[in-house]
């Protein structure tokens, strides 16, 4: 199932916000980015440059970013937007290495409630 739209982060100037203000968390996969916002809920985008490869390696990427996050979605922080972008190693990882990675830069960026359902 899908993020709803109230969840996502679609427009441009949002992407561009959050990448200019946001305080950063890598991982050797992703790059996680958050900004707090003034909602009552909290954002995701999702985004594989071309360094990550061609499309059909680019759309995996952003497909196993959105799952991971989806599974740990309940238990996040309200009130933040929030980029994952994929770094070019998660083209070959697995979706349970990328669910640890997400995990992993969500509890350094103190950005989980309390602990991640599925683990």
């Amino acid at each position: 199932m899908r993020l709803k739209r109230k969840f996502r982060l679609t427009r441009s100037s949002d992407f561009k916000r959050v990448r200019r203000h946001g305080k950063s968390y890598a991982h050797p996969f992703i790059v996680l980015v958050a900004l707090p916002n003034e909602r009552d809920t909290s954002r995701f985008g999702f985004s594989a440059g071309r360094s990550v490869g061609k499309a059909v390696q680019r759309n995996r990427a952003k497909r196993l970013m959105r799952e991971a996050m989806r599974s740990v979605r309940e238990s996040v922080r309200q009130g933040w937007d929030i980029i994952l972008l994929a770094r070019r190693p998660l083209a070959d990882a697995t979706y349970w290495q990328t669910h640890s990675a997400v995990i992993s830069l969500l509890e350094r960026a103190d950005l989980l409630e309390d602990a991640p359902h599925g683990r």
